[in-house]
């Protein structure tokens, strides 16, 4: 098979990597950076008298040192996660990220000015309400006007009848 590079069908694009791995991989490098932030070299010089008499000695205290302290760092953070629902919170964070790529309007965002905020939320609702009040009032009002015409129609029939019944009182006697 040809080599690769171009366009075409190929190996799948790689998703972007969750916030949860992000923080884990964050976690690691900060791990990495303290140890190499507390080196040996560093570590024996702060005990040079130790390191002369017993360099072997010192080195293993090293070791176990380092990596007490980065177990002990993993744990509580392992702890912060599971009390605070970071994963899920994570998983939760990432989801609601790829629903909003779909979006076409912007996320609204605060302005700093809280009249302004209120503002710009309040006034598209009230709008809209305003729209239905409208339009609900045009109903009544037709409704009103056809009920004002069937009372008119109704007066009428009512004037003829009694104009009917006036001529024939007056045909009987």
């Amino acid at each position: 098979a040809g080599g690769g590079g171009g366009p075409g069908p190929g190996p799948p694009v790689p998703a972007a990597p969750g916030r949860a791995q992000v923080f884990t991989t964050v976690v690691d490098t900060f791990l990495e950076k303290l140890a190499a932030a507390g080196s040996y070299q560093r570590f024996a010089n702060c005990y040079r008298c130790f390191y002369k008499l017993q360099p072997e000695m010192t080195r293993s205290i090293y070791d176990q040192f380092i990596s007490q302290l980065q177990s002990s760092i993993k744990e509580e953070i392992q702890e912060v996660k599971d009390e605070g629902n970071l994963e899920v919170l994570f998983n939760s964070l990432d989801k609601i990220v790829e629903e909003a790529k779909n979006r076409e309007e912007p996320a609204w965002r605060p302005s700093g000015i809280p009249e302004e905020d209120v503002r710009s939320a309040m006034v598209p609702y009230l709008l809209k309400h305003r729209s239905y009040l409208r339009k609900v009032l045009k109903e009544k009002e037709e409704e009103n006007r056809k009920v004002a015409e069937s009372v008119l129609a109704g007066r009428d029939r009512i004037a003829e009848l009694q104009q009917l019944i006036q001529a024939r009182k007056h045909a009987w006697q």
